[in-house]
């Protein structure tokens, strides 16, 4: 079994560098942990077994401007780092990547509209499976080199060299022909890659898939310099990237600065600087003092009541996001679809929203959220019924709570915490089925690398946002027996069928109906616990102009300006 997460969008991750309780990978935080730790007193906490496996260095004190650059010429942020280098790398990152530095052949506008990047143009083929993607004369990297095709090709290469084993290559590049062959270490190149000229890249991919060119946003695909990451194993603190700013400066536990690429090959950005202070403080809190210029928000009552004085500068918005819990289908005792249904319907959706986010999500009853291609209002969900819960329990194989083996949910934490979310759903579980979880922490920097490793217990903390606009990103993606991502080893081959048939449906409204279909499969299966849907809040410095709050991220500070700052 693969047991495959991604960050920002893949688990409600908890970072060392910003304690929120976020929605996955690439995705803005919706509500701080420590809101959520303050109304975890409202629930009845039962006994829990903690792993302590990480600590934290303290966070430096808010200080006095601690650079050269002038205040009014940057854009100043709060965050922290990883200690895993593969975070930084596009080829292994599970997030979405540093947009600032590095970039791909497409992407998207604040629109979520598809764009030409790197590759100014392209051509499809008649039959839908050959692309030519012609590049940008000007594109050059931030040593002035020029970008050529063979540099795609090499960058897509490696990543699915079997030295790198890239968790991400196979979902992003496995349409192409021949990237199979050389994860595999069956082949040294990919087969479906040829470089026409030194602007030109043909590309030729397993059969038509309409989403093929969406899914090439994806920092998977993002060109490196050969050079510059082969140079050593910290070539990512000094990356010779194409992306509009250059990392110019990074002081571990203090900043990370980026100046703006003036010879970038869509416009130079207008802010000239962009500074991430590292482990400076509660981001909320330093927004307030006007030491950062855009946080994300976990006062949520405060900032949405109009009387409050900050109001006017809180941006909303609905993620494409939806939280779940894994289980681990290959493991007692969820192999059983009635241990999965029971546990899935003593789970008190709007409860949990009620009482430990306070309102502010969307319950989730399927995997697509609303605004996705495919979201279907009329799903038929699993109902929240303990009576009927426990009577599945009781037709399980395992005949009851008593004859349960230990189950153990596996979470990425700090030190001891645990989650108020967490601490909730294993209450309602404990009142409603008479079944005790216990809870491991894994540590933040490789909770993803142990995942993958298969080191982790029956349930998982899991989530997914959207890397482009389309249910196979979803569907296929996270439940396909055959899929990296398939974290919980779900498979059903009437599953699989239909979603073979819909990655080469042209017929837009056949296609939907397909995906519609797929998901009431995973809903009957209780392939998965489905949550919340998430809901977005940031706070904007009135001088800092054009940034848009998408629900997909996109390279977002090539759009902005600071207007009176």
């Amino acid at each position: 079994m693969n047991n495959k997460y991604r960050a920002e969008r893949s688990v409600l991750r908890l970072r060392a560098s910003q304690q929120w309780l976020s929605p996955p990978l690439r995705t803005r935080p919706t509500l701080g942990r420590s809101a959520v730790e303050a109304r975890v007193t409202k629930i009845l906490l039962l006994t829990l077994c903690i792993v302590f496996t990480f600590g934290i260095a303290a966070p430096n004190p808010a200080s006095a401007w601690q650079t050269d650059i002038p205040r009014n010429q940057a854009l100043v942020l709060e965050g922290g780092e990883s200690t895993n280098p593969r975070d930084y790398d596009p080829a292994t990152t599970y997030s979405s990547g540093d947009k600032r530095i590095f970039s791909g052949l497409v992407s998207f506008d604040p629109q979520l509209n598809l764009t030409p990047d790197l590759a100014e143009r392209w051509e499809i083929s008649d039959d839908g499976a050959i692309y030519t993607f012609h590049l940008r004369e000007n594109a050059k990297y931030h040593n002035g080199r020029a970008v050529t095709a063979q540099d795609v090709i090499y960058s897509w290469e490696r990543a699915a060299s079997p030295e790198l084993a890239s968790d991400t290559v196979l979902t992003y590049l496995g349409d192409i022909l021949g990237v199979n062959e050389m994860v595999s270490g069956q082949a040294d190149h990919i087969e479906g890659l040829s470089a026409l000229d030194a602007h030109t890249l043909r590309v030729r991919i397993d059969a038509p898939k309409p989403y093929f060119l969406l899914k090439l946003t994806f920092p998977t695909t993002f060109v490196v310099d050969k050079e510059n990451v082969e140079s050593g194993d910290e070539w990512y603190r000094q990356p010779n990237g194409t992306g509009p700013y250059r990392l110019t400066e990074w002081v571990s536990f203090e900043r990370m600065v980026y100046e703006a690429n003036e010879e970038f090959y869509l416009g130079a950005p207008s802010i000239p600087y962009i500074i991430v202070n590292l482990y400076s403080g509660d981001s909320q809190g330093l927004y307030e003092t006007g030491d950062v210029d855009m946080t994300s928000v976990y006062s949520i009552e405060r900032f949405t009541d109009p009387t409050e004085p900050l109001h006017n500068e809180l941006r909303t918005g609905v993620s494409l996001c939806t939280g779940y819990i894994v289980f681990d289908t290959t493991q007692p005792p969820f192999d059983d679809v009635n241990m999965r249904k029971a546990f899935s319907m003593a789970f008190n959706r709007q409860q949990y929203i009620d009482v430990v986010l306070d309102g502010h999500a969307l319950p989730a009853i399927g995997i697509y959220p609303p605004g996705l291609p495919g979201f279907n209002i009329a799903l038929q969900g699993l109902p929240y019924d303990p009576a009927q819960a426990r009577e599945l329990l009781k037709q399980s194989k395992y005949g009851g709570a008593d004859g349960l083996p230990p189950i153990v949910f596996t979470d990425s934490g700090i030190g001891s915490s645990v989650g108020g979310g967490i601490a909730a759903i294993a209450q309602m579980w404990k009142q409603n089925l008479d079944v005790t979880i216990t809870v491991e922490n894994l540590e933040p920097n490789f909770y993803y690398d142990q995942i993958y490793a298969d080191n982790h217990g029956q349930l998982l903390d899991g989530g997914w946002c959207a890397d482009y606009p389309d249910p196979e990103n979803f569907a296929d993606v996270l439940f396909h027996t055959n899929s990296a991502q398939n974290s919980g080893g779900y498979s059903n081959p009437e599953f699989d069928s239909l979603l073979e048939a819909a990655r080469v449906e042209r017929d837009v409204t056949k296609r939907i109906a397909m995906y519609q279909q797929a998901e009431q499969i995973l809903v009957n299966d209780a392939a998965a616990l489905f949550t919340v849907h998430w809901l977005t809040y940031e706070l904007v410095k009135p001088y800092v102009q054009g940034y848009v709050l998408t629900p997909i991220d996109i390279p977002i500070e090539r759009y902005m300006w600071l207007d009176g700052k």
